[in-house]
């Protein structure tokens, strides 16, 4: 993956889900949240003229970073998911796919970017970064519908 191009990718299709600006997450090695303001940190050696790239490339040295591409909100009462990005889906799910990724509060989707790496995970975060529980969740591969439609949005955002 190119990581540049990618965050380049996902902010310029960034619209009304989500601030270009609060795109990225710093996540630590415990999987808990770090700052979501990347434009005012002021470690890693980062620059105030560099760019949010630049400024993503240094923390990734440090720390992982998760790339937000959306939000998704399960509707316990019909077994749907409701997926919020550049386009919206709405997805009815079976009851062993309900049973296995529905969370009670709405999430953010994306990927977390291991740190010194290019290698990602697909997963997801607490919507309210402020919590002192806020964390990623990696959410599990399968075949499942609701996974293969947050992987196909994935993949339409990462550059090679």
């Amino acid at each position: 993956m190119n990581v540049s191009e990618t965050i380049k990718n996902i902010r310029s299709s960034c619209d009304n889900y989500v601030d270009p600006d609060l795109v990225a997450t710093v996540i630590h090695d415990n999987y808990y949240m770090g700052s979501n303001n990347i434009e005012e940190l002021d470690k890693f050696d980062i620059k105030t003229d560099d760019s949010f790239e630049e400024k993503i490339l240094k923390i990734l040295k440090h720390e992982n970073v998760f790339l937000n591409l959306g939000m998704y909100a399960f509707i316990p009462v019909i077994n749907e998911c409701d997926i919020y990005s550049t386009e919206d889906y709405n997805l009815k799910l079976s009851e062993d796919e309900f049973e296995k990724y529905a969370n009670e509060k709405e999430r953010v989707f994306g990927i977390l970017i291991k740190k010194d790496s290019t290698d990602y995970v697909i997963g997801s975060c607490d919507l309210c970064g402020c919590s002192i529980d806020a964390a990623f969740k990696e959410i599990e591969p399968s075949e499942l519908d609701f996974y293969k439609k947050i992987e196909e949005i994935i993949d339409t955002k990462i550059i090679y």
